[in-house]
């Protein structure tokens, strides 16, 4: 029974991720706008309890993607911190019920500041969502807690929102791998991001590679043996002349069963592969290469030389952060 009971506190703490998801409308998008419009101030983060441990976490995943933020204890702000808050600042602030009282003493304090309040509570109706000027709803159907007592599915939910709202302000701001290195200069992954490219990519053998003339069998064969996910098409001169994803192998095979599939001319691989695939040179930097995949979204890229066309290697993101060694802890 005990695996029963864990699948089921994970099954309702997803449904609440659900439920907040489903519930997202204009409101989140007037967030981001309130956020983004008051450079230089920061976002300040509260909240008390399980409420504010949430926040903490929010902060830390905030900074980190360039949103300038740090949380603020309701109660610690009320005995002096309330200086480190500045006029235009904007603040974030977490009440499941929307009526804890140290939160309503702190916003009764912050709206003597032209200080702009984002809620985010399960009730639209509550004191804190009175003083908000945007009100994000966090309400879940259900808590994990048999007893429906501990806050678990509600934190989780809030937590997820969070991350969503940084995710939307890093893209907002345009904000880059090597940002995100500038930030983290003693990670694991600001460590690997400052080597340039040919020092983390694969190379020789282990680089999946089939000449322009091959046949299907082998750009298959090579996929399974490499298991990268996707092969590289080169001339005889070894020149990069396309790429061929585990993707146009599926689609390929789901369109062949179709009776209207049409048949070209030539060699099955130039027609399967994407012809002047994304590329990076090996002398660039590995964080020029994680914004390259960022911005393409892709997983794999190959590298080549710019004046002869041919290819060195290959990058593959799970090399390019460490291949088990790195873990997104922001």
């Amino acid at each position: 029974m005990t695996v029963e009971h864990a699948r089921e506190a994970l099954n309702i703490e997803a449904q609440g991720i659900y439920a907040v998801r489903d519930a997202l409308g204009q409101e989140f998008v007037q967030a981001v706008d309130l956020i983004m419009a008051c450079p230089p101030s920061r976002l300040i983060i509260t909240g008390i309890g399980k409420s504010g441990l949430i926040g903490q976490k929010m902060a830390a995943t905030f900074n980190s993607t360039g949103t300038p933020s740090f949380f603020l204890h309701p109660v610690e702000a009320m005995h002096g911190d309330l200086g480190m808050v500045a006029e235009n600042d904007v603040v974030l602030a977490i009440s499941y019920s929307g009526e804890t009282a140290e939160l309503g003493r702190l916003l009764a304090s912050l709206k003597e500041r032209s200080v702009a309040v984002i809620a985010m509570t399960s009730n639209p109706r509550s004191s804190l969502a009175e003083q908000a000027a945007v009100v994000l709803n966090v309400a879940v159907p259900m808590e994990a807690c048999p007893l429906g007592l501990a806050p678990t599915a509600s934190t989780t939910a809030t937590l997820a929102l969070g991350d969503s709202l940084a995710v939307a302000l890093l893209r907002r701001r345009r904000f880059r791998a090597e940002d995100f290195r500038r930030n983290h200069p003693g990670g694991s992954l600001g460590e690997r991001l400052k080597v340039a490219v040919r020092e983390v990519m694969l190379t020789g053998d282990k680089v999946p590679l089939i000449c322009e003339k091959a046949g299907l069998e082998e750009a298959v064969t090579e996929l399974n043996r490499k298991n990268l996910g996707a092969v590289l098409v080169v001339s005889a001169a070894g020149e990069l002349r396309g790429i061929i994803t585990d993707g146009d192998l599926r689609r390929y095979f789901i369109n062949s069963l179709l009776p209207s599939a049409s048949r070209k001319d030539g060699p099955l691989v130039t027609q399967l592969m994407t012809p002047t695939p994304v590329r990076i040179e090996p002398d660039l930097m590995a964080a020029d290469a994680l914004s390259l995949m960022q911005e393409k979204e892709i997983t794999v890229l190959a590298v080549v030389d710019s004046e002869t066309g041919k290819v060195q290697g290959l990058l593959h993101l799970h090399d390019l952060l460490g291949k088990g060694e790195f873990r997104f802890l922001i």
